[in-house]
């Protein structure tokens, strides 16, 4: 659904209920699509924090001292 900035405004409430219903709404200006509604529930973030949240049991220390033989490994 496509609609005027103008005509927008007076049916803002009647638009929002299309885009709860899952309806894209188009919002023009001078008939050149400007804005797109949708739900925001639709959108999901890229990125969640706490996406491993338990699964990690042990850190190394990654400050101790490696042991003689790995350091001469790496010589």
């Amino acid at each position: 659904m496509q609609m005027n900035i103008a005509e927008a405004k007076a049916k803002l409430s009647e638009l929002i209920a299309a885009v709860e219903r899952g309806e894209e709404v188009v919002l023009a200006r001078g008939g050149h699509p400007v804005v797109r509604m949708v739900a925001a529930a639709s959108f999901r973030p890229a990125f969640r924090f706490g996406v491993a949240a338990g699964e990690v049991d042990r850190v190394p220390d990654f400050l101790a001292p490696m042991p003689e033989d790995e350091l001469a490994a790496w010589e």
